[in-house]
């Protein structure tokens, strides 16, 4: 899909007051651009929406927890009373959850998967029906990690979601292609980003400390979410399926076909605990 001039066109970002899905949007403006943005943080999604209307698009901003139906649909039934469908559908939105699986309670399992994987469900059963129905082609775009295809133990539960939309994005990649409707996931690798600092931590990482050194190292390494807006484009211009955003998330792509068994040591060896699980203590 030819992403140089979308005048004309509406792209849809889900997550967009802030990091990848603030950045992506903006790219998209410059492009010419309408947009339809959503996000739980309303200031910051203001922040976006007034950043694009600068640059003389029309917006459509409005809050909305991609986890929750009712929230998700009153927001792509605002949409559609704008345009029959988008042409562009980025399913963003994401939260970040360090630990195992012992460390990890059912309630952060249901918040972990109720945004990074029943949001993207919902994202798809909503808007992706009526670009079908359009038959004018277009893209989504399904924000994964390269967690998703890296095994961890200290993000047992944000890998499961990561993997979960990846195997989404090659399945529906499939399925849309007889309507001219192209995917790709995106798998970012160490990205800095405002995720680093609103992630839940449990278990051993659950420490200030911990946390500062987490935005630290995200800080340091430099890679902004501006890029990953441009490789973002790349990736759909060239029609990818998969598309490993930075160098170590293409290291750790080709590790993952090429030597699973390394990889696996590598990231035991990487791990902060080097324990043998251990239950928590009965209640």
């Amino acid at each position: 899909m030819d992403l140089s001039d979308l005048r004309g066109r509406t792209a849809l970002v889900t997550g967009a007051a802030s990091g990848i899905g603030r950045a992506t949007a903006l790219e998209f403006a410059r492009r010419g651009a309408d947009l339809a943005l959503c996000d739980v943080d309303a200031a910051g999604l203001e922040e976006t929406a007034r950043a694009a209307r600068a640059q003389g698009r029309e917006v459509l901003a409005q809050p909305a927890d991609v986890s929750q139906e009712g929230s998700l649909r009153a927001f792509a039934d605002a949409v559609h009373a704008r345009v029959p469908a988008v042409d562009l559908l980025v399913n963003n939105a994401g939260v970040a959850l360090a630990g195992g699986l012992l460390d990890t309670s059912l309630d952060d399992w249901a918040w972990v998967l109720g945004v990074n994987l029943r949001g993207v469900v919902q994202g798809c059963h909503l808007f992706v029906p009526p670009m079908v129905r359009r038959a004018r082609g277009g893209h989504v775009v399904i924000v994964s990690s390269a967690a998703g295809f890296t095994p961890s133990e200290a993000l047992v539960a944000y890998c499961t979601t990561k993997f979960a939309v990846l195997g989404l994005a090659e399945s529906l990649a499939e399925e849309l292609r007889p309507a001219g409707i192209g995917v790709t996931a995106i798998c970012p690798g160490f990205i800095d980003t405002p995720l680093a600092r609103s992630a839940r931590l449990r278990g051993g990482y659950d420490r200030p400390e911990v946390r500062e050194r987490i935005v630290a190292g995200y800080r340091r390494r430099g890679y902004g979410p501006e890029r990953v807006a441009r490789a973002l484009v790349r990736a759909v211009e060239r029609g990818r399926v998969v598309a490993p955003i930075a160098p170590e998330a293409w290291a750790l792509y080709y590790a993952r076909r090429l030597a699973p068994g390394p990889l696996r040591w590598l990231s035991a060896r990487l791990s902060p605990s080097g324990r043998r699980p251990r239950a928590p203590a009965a209640p």
